[in-house]
C-alpha cells in the first residue's frame, strides 16, 4: 500500500505545510499522524534539515504518512543551514520568512506532480504565514481546486495585536498579522489547536467572526515524551540534565524556557537571572539567544553561575522539554506562554510563572491567571519592562508551600479536563468529518 492508497480507499488526501518552527511543526506532525491513523493519506512538507530533526515515525504509518523535503533558497543575511527559528536569532526570523516565500515555486511543482500522479489533494493544511498558498491552490480548475485550511498553533488570537509593544512589521514582504489575515480570508475552514473544555465559547465566536467553520483539533499532545532534534545543549549533555533532575527533591525545581521567538534583550536575560538568584529556588534554565545576536546569550551576570551552581543548571542548546516537565523534580514552569508550551504544561498539571512578550502570549497569560494556575511577572505599565524583584516575587509565590499548592491543585484539575485521549480522538473524528463534508463545497 502506498501513500495514494488512503485516497483510493475512500480516505482523504491531505498536504500539511507548517511554519518553520518546531513549536508549529510538532503539533502539525501530531495532527498528520492522527489523520493517517484513520486511513487518510498525508504528506508533510518542510525542509530537509527540519524533516531530519523530527521524531521517528511509527512503522505502521509509513504507508500513509510521507515526507516531502523542499530546499529552502539562500537569502542574504540568513545564516547558512538555517531552516527553522531554532537556528536564528529573533531579528533574523523575518529573513527566514523571506526564504520560506521562496518555496512557492517548489511547492507548486510538487502539487502539480501530485495531481499528475492521480493524487489530487483534498486539503492543504497551512500555517499563519503561508498567505501565498491559497491563490496557488485555487488556480487549477482543470484538475479541481484544492482546499486550503489553516491550522494555527500560534493561535488566531494573534490577529488582535495584543502585545507589550507592537512588533515592527518586517522591511520585506507582508507583516505577520497581514499574512495571517490573508490566510484566514482565503481558507475554507479554520482548525484551532484547542478544545471546547478549554475554550467553550471560542469556536462559535470565530465561526461568526470569520464566516466559515472554526473546528477544534483537540490539544494534540505528542503521544510520547520528545526525543527529537539531537542537538547540542551548548556543552551540557541533555542526558546529564535529566540525571541532574534525578538528584533533586520532588517538586523542587522550576523549569525555565521562553521559546525561540521571545525578543529577549541582554538586559532581560540579566534581570531574569538575578531574579532566579533572589528567589533562592532550584532551577533548570533553557537559555536562548538574545535579540540581535547570532550567538547564545553570552555572559550572564558576573558570578551568577558560580553563585547558583549548587542549585541551578543553565543550558544553551536543546533540552527534551516534555521529559523535563514530566520529571518528578519539576514543580513549576516559567514560560513565555506560547500556546504550545502552555498546552505542554497542561499534560503534567504544572503551575506557571508567566513572562509573555509578543502576539497572543499576554492574552494566554491572563487566561491562565483567571484559571488560577499561574502568576504573571509584574511589569512596568509605561514600557512593559520587568526586573529581578518581579521575577523573584512571582517565582517564590508559585514555588511556595501554600499558594504554590493551590495553583498546582488547580493545574491538576485542568489537566483532568483537557488531557483525555478519548476526547482527543473524538475531536479528530469530528475534524475528519468536517474535512469530508466540506471538501467538495
Amino acid at each position: 500500500m502506498d501513500a495514494a492508497a488512503g485516497g483510493a480507499a475512500g480516505g482523504l488526501e491531505v498536504v500539511v505545510f507548517p511554519w518553520l518552527a518546531f513549536g508549529h511543526m510538532i503539533p502539525f506532525l501530531e495532527l498528520s499522524k492522527r489523520l493517517a491513523e484513520r486511513g487518510n493519506a498525508v504528506t508533510f512538507v518542510s525542509t530537509p534539515r527540519n524533516l531530519a530533526r523530527l521524531p521517528p515515525m511509527p512503522a505502521h504509518l509509513s504507508a500513509r504518512l510521507r515526507f516531502m523535503p523542499l530546499q529552502l533558497p539562500a537569502v542574504e543575511g540568513l545564516p547558512e543551514g538555517a531552516e527553522s527559528t531554532a537556528d536564528v536569532p529573533t531579528d533574523k526570523i523575518d529573513l527566514l520568512k523571506k526564504a520560506m516565500d521562496g518555496l512557492a515555486a517548489p511547492l507548486a511543482a510538487f502539487l502539480m506532480d501530485t495531481v499528475a500522479a492521480g493524487r489530487r489533494p483534498d486539503w492543504i493544511v497551512l500555517d499563519f504565514c503561508h498567505n501565498w498558498v491559497p491563490p496557488s491552490a485555487h488556480r487549477r480548475p482543470a484538475q479541481g481546486s484544492m482546499r486550503p485550511v489553516p491550522d494555527p498553533p500560534c493561535r488566531l488570537r494573534g490577529l488582535s495585536g495584543a502585545a507589550l509593544g507592537e512588533r515592527r512589521a518586517p522591511a520585506h514582504g507582508a507583516g505577520a498579522l497581514h499574512r495571517a489575515a490573508q490566510v484566514f480570508e482565503r481558507c475554507r475552514l479554520v482548525i484551532c489547536r484547542s478544545c471546547h473544555e478549554l475554550e467553550p465559547r471560542m469556536f462559535a465566536l470565530l465561526s461568526n467572526l470569520l464566516r466559515k467553520p472554526a473546528v477544534p483539533s483537540g490539544i494534540l499532545l505528542p503521544a510520547a515524551p520528545d526525543d527529537h532534534r539531537n542537538s547540542s545543549s551548548g556543552g551540557v549533555d541533555p542526558h546529564h540534565v535529566l540525571r541532574w533532575l534525578d538528584d533533586q527533591p520532588p517538586k523542587s525545581v522550576i523549569y525555565v524556557a521562553l521559546g525561540t521567538e521571545a525578543p529577549l534583550t541582554l538586559e532581560n536575560i540579566h534581570e531574569l537571572a538575578l531574579g532566579l538568584e533572589l528567589a533562592e529556588v532550584r532551577f533548570l534554565w533553557l537559555l536562548g539567544k538574545p535579540a540581535g545576536s547570532n550567538k547564545v546569550a553570552g555572559p550572564l551576570p558576573a558570578g551568577f553561575e558560580e553563585r547558583t551552581r549548587a542549585r541551578g543548571v543553565v543550558c544553551t542548546g536543546w533540552v527534551p522539554q516534555m521529559k523535563a516537565l514530566a520529571h518528578d523534580a519539576t514543580g513549576a514552569f516559567l514560560t513565555h506562554c506560547g500556546w504550545g508550551s502552555t498546552i505542554e504544561s497542561f499534560a503534567f498539571g504544572l503551575p506557571l510563572v508567566m513572562l509573555p512578550f509578543i502576539i497572543d502570549t499576554p492574552i494566554i497569560a491572563r487566561s491562565m491567571v483567571q484559571r488560577g494556575i499561574g502568576v504573571q511577572v509584574a511589569r512596568d505599565e509605561r514600557d512593559g519592562s520587568f526586573n529581578r524583584d518581579g521575577v523573584a516575587t512571582a517565582v517564590r509565590r508559585v514555588m511556595s508551600e501554600y499558594e504554590g499548592k493551590v495553583l498546582a491543585t488547580n493545574a491538576k484539575k485542568l489537566k483532568e479536563v483537557v488531557v483525555d485521549e478519548g476526547r482527543q480522538e473524538q475531536y479528530i473524528h469530528e475534524l475528519e468529518e468536517h474535512l469530508r463534508r466540506y471538501k467538495d463545497v
